[in-house]
């Protein structure tokens, strides 16, 4: 899977499963544009792990829910590495915290939709203008989107499903330009996300739960992610591909 001469955005490259999608389109030939919201130094350190390999790539800090930054962040990689963008993959996301029905205000509610659902579309509006034939979009949504997720995770959820039919719309509409657009729906994978919001007795129990009785790791889902933006998924489009390890199939 080459990505040689390409330019890629990765939104949340810095760390966690963006960090290993950001050098694996490196070592695969890609210019890659990591972005970040706060934790620049996971940002830097992917930067430093990808030059140290030879590869290409700059930071830019970005909040992907704001409309002007979106156009930094796009403006940003074109200056380092041209006009043409090949690859955008939106990982940037997150739950926030946990609340049930009872504790959600419009407030928290639009705060979870924009993270996961407007984040989504802002780098889709931004980055599209600056693709042609041949490029691709891979969006991040979740199992949470297809099973309605866990205790507290609703807000969370309905904007991980409002992703996975954001991204059969664009397959529809961008696929006569020649432009492909999946989405990866993961479960249990070990990173800072379950660190945060969920509980290691609830962790080992699914995994225990799962066929293949064990957690995913980040590199697994950044393998499927660099296949979807790579020409060998040159005929896939508008697919939510299940990284869950068979906790649930859609």
């Amino acid at each position: 899977m080459s990505f040689q001469d390409k330019v890629a955005i990765v939104t949340g490259g810095g760390r966690d499963i963006g960090r290993d999608i950001s050098i694996k389109l490196a070592a695969a030939g890609a210019r890659v544009c990591i972005n970040y919201a706060n934790d620049e130094a996971s940002a830097r350190q992917t930067l430093e792990l990808i030059q140290a390999a030879g590869g290409q790539a700059i930071v830019h800090r970005a909040d992907v829910t704001d409309p002007a930054a979106v156009a930094g962040l796009v403006a940003a990689a074109q200056a380092a590495f041209g006009p043409r963008i090949d690859v955008l993959v939106n990982v940037a996301g997150g739950m926030v915290e946990r609340r049930p029905l009872a504790d959600i205000d419009p407030a928290f509610f639009h705060k979870v939709i924009d993270l996961n659902l407007t984040s989504t579309y802002l780098t889709t509006h931004a980055v599209v203008p600056h693709m042609s034939e041949g490029a691709a979009i891979v969006n991040f949504a979740s199992q949470a989107g297809r099973d309605g997720g866990g205790p507290g995770a609703a807000i969370y959820a309905t904007a991980k499903a409002g992703v996975m039919t954001f991204t059969r719309a664009m397959a529809k509409e961008l696929g006569p330009k020649g432009i492909r657009v999946n989405a990866l729906c993961c479960g249990m994978i070990a990173t800072r996300f379950h660190d945060e919001f969920t509980k290691p007795e609830v962790r080992t129990a699914v995994a225990a739960g799962t066929p293949l009785r064990r957690q995913g790791r980040p590199e697994e889902a950044a393998d499927v992610a660099v296949y979807l933006a790579s020409d060998a998924a040159a005929f896939m489009t508008g697919a939510n591909v299940d990284v869950n390890g068979g906790t649930f199939f859609s």
